[in-house]
């Protein structure tokens, strides 16, 4: 029996809904937590209905799964009826491959498109919803323009936002290319949304005028190992996976070794707790130059071929250093059985050179992937950015530094961040002693700065020293920012009177710290702000200093009485106390208004420089 076309019916599915749910549905069927996911994406999209400037970041740890949560983002978005959603990438095919194929394989409908797909379809073909992908480059930025003149409201979501995009030309009144065609691609009714683990140079910046208030931080899942792991406040406790540290670092000896102890964990996994072999990733990132790749490359090679042929001296010493390194590492395993894995699967050794000369058509599209249980990544500038390392089981990182560490690009370059719990303890990190110290400190003034934007009152303050710049100079925006201001505050809270009462039970005691937070919570008195006063201090009796609090109701001119927060800071030589407190470098003090709104300030008098973006009051 023939039946009816109900054209009404299929209009209405036609009409596609509910794309936000269904992603959210398909995380959980995979058992992923999607709390964090959907704080974000509700966050985001309630601050870009009314944030002033159209403009806003979205800002987690590297390798949180900030992509997952861009796909349900698109898909919220497009469910409110937004019509073009860009997404770009930092300059690199394979960057915009992974992050392409990822956003395809979710079922995200309509399905993403490439530029080049967009630019070979007919021009007659105009989708009613378009999503597309475009890498941030001059030449495709403006194919993408051309291609998009007649779109209205475009939403552009910026991955890896502070890199490329913010004008490093805004001391000279001019734009770079890049920020100028992001701009013209938003256009006057468009939307930004900016992603980064790193976004100090977004705000000093003033990139397209972001409101730092609106800000959105995206928490890490529950099975994350980022920064609390891998560098955690205190070194002196043990840590939960393996550093070996190198005195200067970088000559062939000490990567043939990290090498050979990837090749024993690898095997020791795949034959003793693994149901089915895995494949694993060992990355080494001792360069930007692609030569100084070549060269790593052709050294790696070398040492895998002697563990190939059996016929000459060297595969003795190399089969004897991977005997050694097996029962060091694991001495209640089988040493024999584990060499005899390495032997056996060194001729499947993959080593893949990441940099923008990559042979695609040699290496396929998944580079990052490991194909096989011994894959070797060497890189450069572009395993910095985005690129995830799936199964990423060891980290050789020599990279020097000829001043200081850029404190956005090392942090960025935390490749072992991520989903590594299952393997976690086997894991390894092969560092200098130096730069590790250096990118602990990176670390650590980074999480500062971040507990400081949780209050929404007022910008946050970032924080550098001799070794750590904050941001390039050419992006800071010094119309606005203030270097050096010394202090930064927190969360606001209700002042009373027995804020006093318990400073003054003892102003030079962590604990004194503690109980505060007890009484003001730790939005207003972040824990990791008494950790690090209490690491860096340690038991050495006058570094503390907690002031009793002040009141800026009788404060002129600049003061801001309803952020509380002013240029010049509040913490100046009065307020220190010098004679009461002679060798303070640390020091907490409350200010509160005629409100009885109240926030804690810390000043640390030493080397450190502390820098903010003033725009809001200058």
């Amino acid at each position: 029996m023939a039946q009816k076309l109900d054209l009404s019916r299929f209009k209405a599915k036609a009409n596609l809904k509910d794309r936000f749910a269904k992603q959210i549905g398909r995380l959980r069927a995979s058992k992923v937590d999607t709390a964090c996911i959907e704080d974000a994406v509700t966050q985001a999209v309630a601050n870009l209905a009314v944030t002033r400037t159209s403009s806003l970041v979205i800002y987690g740890e590297p390798q949180s799964g900030k992509t997952e949560m861009m796909i349900c983002l698109t898909g919220k978005l497009l469910d409110q009826g937004h019509k073009t959603i860009v997404h770009l990438m930092n300059d690199s095919v394979d960057l915009l491959t992974q992050n392409l194929k990822r956003f395809r394989v979710s079922g995200l409908s309509p399905a993403p498109r490439s530029l080049l797909e967009v630019l070979q379809s007919s021009d007659s073909t105009n989708p009613q919803e378009l999503v597309v992908f475009c890498k941030k480059n001059h030449s495709d930025l403006e194919k993408l323009i051309g291609r998009l003149a007649n779109r209205r409201k475009i939403v552009v979501v910026d991955d890896e936002a502070d890199y490329a995009t913010p004008n490093a030309k805004v001391n000279q009144g001019k734009r770079t290319k890049i920020n100028q065609l992001v701009g013209q691609l938003i256009g006057p009714a468009g939307y930004y949304v900016g992603v980064t683990a790193t976004p100090a140079r977004l705000d000093l910046n003033n990139t397209f005028q972001n409101d730092t208030e609106k800000w959105v931080n995206f928490r890490p899942h529950p099975n994350y190992t980022g920064q609390d792991v891998f560098f955690p406040l205190d070194l002196t406790k043990r840590l939960p996976y393996r550093l070996t540290r190198l005195a200067q670092g970088g000559n062939p000896t000490e990567a043939e070794d990290a090498l050979v102890r990837f090749l024993v964990t690898s095997a020791y996994l795949n034959c003793y707790k693994n149901d089915q072999e895995k494949n694993y990733a060992m990355l080494v990132h001792t360069s930007g130059k692609k030569r100084d790749h070549e060269a790593d490359r052709v050294a790696i090679e070398k040492s895998v071929h002697a563990l190939i042929d059996h016929t000459k001296s060297a595969f003795d010493t190399l089969v004897k250093k991977v005997h050694d390194a097996a029962q060091a590492l694991y001495p209640t395993a089988d040493a024999n059985k584990l060499t005899e894995y390495v032997v056996t699967n060194a001729p499947r050794t993959t080593p893949v050179v990441l940099n923008s000369e990559r042979d695609r058509r040699a290496l396929g599209d998944n580079p990052t992937e490991p194909s096989s249980p011994l894959t070797i990544i060497i890189g450069g500038n572009i395993v910095s950015r985005g690129v995830t390392f799936p199964n990423l089981l060891s980290m050789f990182f020599t990279r020097n530094v000829r001043h200081k560490l850029q404190q956005d690009t090392y942090i960025q370059r935390a490749r072992m961040f991520g989903a590594r719990g299952e393997y976690l303890k086997h894991f390894e990190l092969t560092i200098p002693t130096q730069l590790f110290t250096d990118w602990h400190r990176c670390f650590v003034f980074h999480k500062l700065a971040l507990e400081s934007i949780k209050g929404k009152q007022g910008s946050p303050v970032w924080i550098g020293d001799n070794r750590v710049a904050i941001a390039a100079e050419a992006s800071i925006n010094k119309a606005t920012v203030l270097f050096d201001k010394g202090e930064m505050s927190f969360g606001m809270f209700d002042y009373s009177d027995e804020i006093d009462d318990i400073i003054l039970k003892d102003q030079s005691r962590v604990e004194t710290l503690k109980t505060l937070r007890k009484k003001i919570g730790n939005d207003a008195l972040p824990l990791f702000l008494i950790q690090y006063i209490e690491t860096m201090a340690g038991n050495r009796p006058g570094l503390l200093a907690i002031h009793t609090a002040t009141s800026i109701a009788g404060y002129q001119s600049t003061t801001d009485q309803k952020t509380l927060s002013r240029p010049k800071g509040f913490i100046g030589n009065p307020q220190l106390e010098r004679a009461k407190f002679p060798h303070a470098t640390h020091h907490v003090k409350v200010f509160f208004n005629a409100a009885g709104n109240a926030k804690v300030f810390y000043k640390f008098k030493g080397s450190l420089q502390f820098v903010q973006n003033l725009k809001s009051t200058i």
